[in-house]
């Protein structure tokens, strides 16, 4: 089988809730989707998609997308979509770096490998250890105490039994954040305070030490894996990091250092499926919690996270994200992948299961062949 076309199209995904708010006064009302359908001599079309969180966020922006698939694109015209590990060789080869360039890449050669085989992605990815589903958290962009604990008391509703503060801030006023969040929440929900590299040492251990009688784990306090050790080996709160780990040498470091109880596994970080089924695995090998999911996404993005996230083995997942909820705009339809009670499903049929939805996607922007 051999890759004929890569159409790429790009698609505004407003969200649900307004503004989504983060570290240093960060926030995006609406994203950029870049969804790639690579086409094959056989008839068969996969699908990806990668969707940055804004270009201040992690060394990825959305035209980068884009732009990175114009370089690279020509060049995999020809290759084979279902020799993953080589083609991942391939891609590396021909464009150093820039993984969130190649995730939709990898991501729709899954789903063709998946079509081709006529298995679902998460069967050739190893299989369904979650059959109840797995776990989701629900992402509370940061506002006033009040607000955010308000958010917490409407998606406890719909379900949802984990949730991540978005911090980063006054460490006065995100201490407040974290009590009155926990304050409405159930003795069995799950609360993260994910701070987005937004706090100095400093800050981090007086925040940590303000909120050490609370039920919450700390996410990656401050920008650089040093900084995240100091204030691990400080407090007996759970630990998650996120933004620096982003490849197997990271992970390996994590492991060694004791650094994290919880690493978040974001597609787009690693490169792809190829690369985050990597991580997932040392991670079940060493027994190290996983969150997993991506930067942002709409319905391809979210497939793609279920079958991945399903497997984990069961202790070892933490959440994982629907982010085709958080959107006003589907980029396509996923089949079966239920809902109810906090967990979600996997999705039904070959490939990752998902439809595109054409009249969102419309017209490509470009299409390499």
């Amino acid at each position: 089988m051999k890759i004929v076309s890569i159409a790429v199209y790009q698609v505004d995904l407003p969200l649900v809730d307004g503004d989504y708010c983060w570290a240093d006064g960060k926030s995006v009302s609406v994203y950029d989707s870049t969804v790639v359908a690579i086409a094959t001599d056989s008839g068969l079309t996969g699908y990806g998609e990668v969707v940055p969180l804004g270009p201040n966020y992690l060394a990825s922006y959305a035209g980068g997308v884009r732009a990175g698939i114009k370089e690279l694109g020509p060049k995999l015209i020809g290759q084979d979509p279902t020799s993953l590990s080589v083609l991942n060789a391939y891609m590396d080869y021909h464009l150093k770096g820039h993984p969130y360039v190649k995730s939709g890449i990898d991501m729709a050669c899954w789903d063709i490998l998946g079509k081709a085989s006529g298995l679902p992605v998460n069967t050739l990815l190893g299989g369904n250890f979650n059959k109840l589903g797995v776990n989701l958290y629900r992402a509370i962009g940061q506002n006033s105490p009040q607000k955010m604990a308000e958010m917490i008391t409407k998606y406890r509703e719909e379900g949802y039994k984990r949730f991540q503060l978005k911090l980063g801030g006054d460490p006065n006023i995100d201490i407040e954040r974290i009590k009155v969040c926990r304050s409405v929440m159930d003795a069995g929900d799950v609360l993260v305070g994910d701070s987005n590299t937004g706090w100095t040492t400093h800050q981090a251990l007086r925040l940590a030490a303000a909120v050490k009688e609370v039920d919450v784990y700390i996410e990656q306090p401050c920008p650089t894996y040093q900084e995240c050790l100091i204030v691990r080996k400080n407090t007996n709160l759970p630990f998650v990091l996120d933004e620096v780990v982003d490849n197997i040498h990271s992970l390996l470091d994590t492991v060694r250092d004791g650094a994290a109880d919880v690493v978040n596994i974001k597609i787009s970080k690693f490169g792809g499926l190829t690369r985050a089924k990597q991580a997932v695995d040392l991670c079940a090998k060493v027994g190290l919690a996983m969150t997993i999911e991506d930067t942002w996404g709409g319905d391809i993005t979210t497939a793609a996270i279920l079958h991945l996230a399903h497997t984990a083995p069961t202790k070892l997942q933490f959440t994982a994200t629907d982010f085709n909820s958080y959107n006003r705009v589907a980029t396509g339809t996923i089949s079966g992948a239920s809902k109810q009670n906090g967990l979600m499903q996997l999705p039904e049929g070959p490939g990752l299961g998902v439809r595109p939805n054409w009249e969102v996607l419309g017209k490509p922007v470009f299409i390499v062949k």
